[in-house]
């Protein structure tokens, strides 16, 4: 019996040819059997070289026909071309082909289209037996247990699509993610597929096609400069970056949470995983999006579902700029009311330029020290929304803010993560660039991204320590001391950490030493009395004296949290 695999490119028209005359070899020929393989054009030179060379095999042209012997064991012989096939079968069976260059082109061209609906009907098909491979690191944080039930419920990925959940966290963390595991499994979700836990490097991140970042910088001791944490940040990233570059899909999807450093620590990612697509690294400011729409709703008296297009510009956990020039309430309860998408603008709603100057910017600003408390549902809720969002779009029409690496878009240097208004279909997303904005938001922007060009810099050891932005007028909250207020656990000294230490055991409120400032930093004073010196801080800002001009000002509600030695020394 004599046996043939006959292979090409989707959309040759020789391959066409070859494969009519195999087809009516093996139907008049009782002892003629024919295998035959398709590839799109773009994969089709990387796949021959492949076969190729996995056979030792050498090919001159495609499309390529070669006779498998029929023991398994053989490698089979390679015959060649489109004319090596031809010979063979006029030779051997007195058969030719006499098809036109006409009809050889018009079925190329339907062998093409049927070839990529194979594949979209087999890529769905791998989704239903292939599920999802999910890696959550840093998996003991409260965030992490809110996060797995949302996952696996079928709203954010469908319900057709499993997902394999992996955590991954320091050893003296087992105990903790083994009862995860446990209460995961009795959830009994038919969607998860597995949960696995993971305490070694080596096994992190294989095969992952989400990567999900809860590391956060935690302090042991005493508040390190700021530019030591910014180191801190880069050693975890030159750990995590080649792992998840060497172990992961390369369509893997990355997602940068936390409180500290979030777009430092993607840019991070990025340079240390340059095979990965930037498109899919990506820094998470919903959290910062949701608590200011929620905070806006309250000051309305409204839900917070119905406050839409929120900006949140700039440094996601550090300076930013809440830019309310676009936001609209629905659902408003006034004299005015309309269908469910009639919309009012904002800033036409609220009177009182003097809360968002104030109240509104010290309580943004204090989201970090907040966030260190919150027991996970918010930062669980945001990394489900945003991947619901990535496979299956953003609701029409609605702004999305989110860290990503600039591209020069509003006039915002290059090759800095930055946080903007973006929008998410059919499996990406792009940003709104159509947003318009004034020359006072964009002043603003170019003092945000001051702070995270030197953040880079210091991160890539081309500048020493972080210099303030020449400006008088923009004053900032300071990160280490708000870091000062939290309770820290002292870690056991056997305590065996990933990369290093770089994964530090989670604090918990109440627990162990007060953290110690050093010799250079003040001792913290007590909560109430930061909290009432912070906001008389944000007070003595030039308030509006014009009600008529607080509307156009309302959008400049800025939180920082920077080095307070580099904004006294201007």
């Amino acid at each position: 019996m004599a046996k043939f695999v006959l292979a090409g490119k989707a959309d040759c028209p020789h391959f066409a040819k070859a494969e009519l005359l195999a087809d009516y070899l093996q139907i008049n020929l009782p002892n003629f059997k024919i295998h035959k393989i398709t590839q799109h054009p773009d994969k089709w030179e990387q796949w021959l070289h492949d076969i190729c060379e996995k056979n030792g095999w050498k090919h001159k042209r495609s499309p390529i026909v070669w006779r498998e012997l029929l023991d398994r064991g053989g490698k089979g012989l390679l015959l060649g071309g489109f004319n090596d096939f031809m010979e063979h079968a006029q030779h051997y069976y007195g058969i030719t082909s006499d098809m036109l260059s006409e009809q050889m082109l018009r079925i190329a061209e339907e062998n093409l289209q049927t070839h990529i609906e194979i594949e979209k009907e087999e890529e769905y098909i791998k989704s239903l037996i292939d599920p999802l491979q999910v890696w959550i690191s840093s998996a003991s944080a409260p965030a992490c247990y809110n996060l797995i039930p949302l996952l696996a419920n079928g709203e954010v990925f469908g319900m057709a699509t499993e997902v394999s959940i992996h955590l991954l966290d320091s050893s003296h963390y087992k105990e903790i993610l083994h009862g995860i595991v446990m209460e995961a499994q009795d959830l009994a979700f038919p969607l998860l597929r597995s949960v696995s836990m993971h305490t070694e490097l080596d096994d992190a991140f294989v095969q992952a096609d989400i990567v999900i970042l809860l590391d956060d910088i935690l302090l042991q001791h005493e508040i390190p400069s700021l530019e030591d944490c910014i180191r801190q940040v880069t050693e975890q990233c030159k750990v995590y970056g080649p792992l998840i570059e060497k172990n992961a899909n390369s369509r893997v999807k990355v997602i940068v949470s936390g409180k500290t450093f979030v777009n430092l620590r993607a840019l991070m990612i990025m340079t240390f995983a340059p095979s990965i697509d930037g498109q899919n690294v990506i820094a998470l400011a919903m959290f910062l999006e949701n608590a200011a729409k929620a905070m806006l709703a309250r000051k309305l008296n409204m839900s917070s579902a119905g406050v839409k297009d929120v900006i949140v510009w700039g440094n996601i956990s550090g300076n930013s700029y809440i830019d309310l020039s676009k936001a609209k309430v629905y659902r408003y309860d006034s004299a005015i009311w309309g269908p469910p998408n009639f919309s009012r603008r904002l800033l036409d709603m609220i009177y009182d330029g003097n809360w968002v100057r104030s109240e509104f910017s010290f309580i943004l600003s204090s989201l970090s020290s907040r966030e260190h408390h919150c027991l996970g549902m918010s930062p669980a809720h945001v990394i489900a929304t945003v991947l619901r969002y990535w496979y299956q779009d953003s609701p029409p029409g609605e702004i999305v803010s989110m860290g990503i690496l600039s591209e020069g878009q509003f006039c915002i240097p290059e090759g800095i993560i930055f946080s903007m208004p973006v929008r998410f279909q059919d499996g990406s997303w792009e940003v709104i660039t159509e947003t318009e904005i004034n020359e006072e938001t964009q002043e603003a922007l170019k003092r945000l991204a001051h702070d995270l060009i030197q953040e880079k810099q210091v991160a890539l050891g081309e500048i020493p320590e972080m210099r303030p932005y020449k400006e008088p007028a923009f004053n900032g909250f300071n990160l280490l001391a708000l870091l000062e207020e939290e309770n820290v656990r002292t870690p056991p000294e056997d305590l065996d950490t990933l990369s290093n230490g770089l994964l530090q055991p989670e604090t918990q409120e109440g627990e162990g030493e007060k953290v110690q400032t050093t010799t250079d930093e003040p001792e913290a004073p007590p909560d109430e009395l930061l909290q009432s010196e912070m906001l008389e801080e944000e007070k003595v800002q030039e308030p509006i004296d014009d009600p008529e001009t607080s509307s156009e000002g309302l959008n400049q509600s800025e939180t920082s949290l920077s080095n307070a030695e580099n904004n006294e020394n201007p």
